[in-house]
């Protein structure tokens, strides 16, 4: 975590991929999760792993903005259905990712805070509404994401930025705690750098 931590330091200032840093929170997980771990106890393949969200997935505590001005300073108070399930699987959430404004859009760089860079040409943009999350996982910023998907804003910044983005099939995930685009289309899926 704190390798990632320091990646992202050198590295969003350029990419513009994070909205928002859960340094301290991210730290106090990993060691919690580090204790765990040397007493014995693992709650499976995520533990420990850092994992970035879309900003429009609501994490507890954290502002959570779906890349709106107009949710500049809005903290939920209950995690998304997906970050209770990752919680619980012991992956530490690193940080909220940058997004096209509400998911509507197909750039990732019209939000508040400015545009999402593909991290293989800083001229060109990732793509999709989660170009966020294609770019750190191109960049080595964290080692998965979860992202959201309603007319190919998983699937399009994958393979714009050559990282693995699945949707699963609508309703397969719930998106309870997510800022919607389409309420009937919305899927909630992960992005890695392999399928594996």
């Amino acid at each position: 975590t704190e390798a990632y931590l320091n990646r992202i330091d050198t590295l969003n200032p350029v990419l513009g991929a994070f909205i928002t840093v859960a340094r301290d929170e991210a730290l106090r997980a990993a060691r919690r999760l580090e204790v765990e771990q040397g007493n014995g106890k693992s709650r499976g393949p995520l533990h420990g792993i850092p994992v970035g969200l879309k900003d429009n997935i609501d994490r507890a505590g954290l502002l959570t903005t779906g890349g709106s001005a107009l949710f500049a300073e809005r903290v939920p108070t209950e995690d998304a259905y997906v970050v209770e399930r990752l919680r619980a699987a012991g992956a530490v959430i690193i940080g909220k990712l940058n997004l096209h404004e509400f998911a509507l859009g197909g750039t990732s760089a019209i939000n508040h805070v400015g545009p999402v860079h593909n991290p293989w040409d800083l001229e060109r943009h990732p793509d999709g509404s989660s170009g966020g999350n294609a770019a750190v996982i191109a960049a080595d910023l964290c080692l998965g994401s979860l992202a959201t998907d309603t007319g190919g804003s998983i699937r399009i910044p994958a393979a714009y930025c050559g990282v693995v983005g699945f949707k699963p099939t609508y309703g397969r995930v719930s998106n309870r705690g997510v800022i919607p685009n389409s309420l009937t289309f919305d899927a909630v899926g992960p992005m890695t750098k392999t399928v594996q």
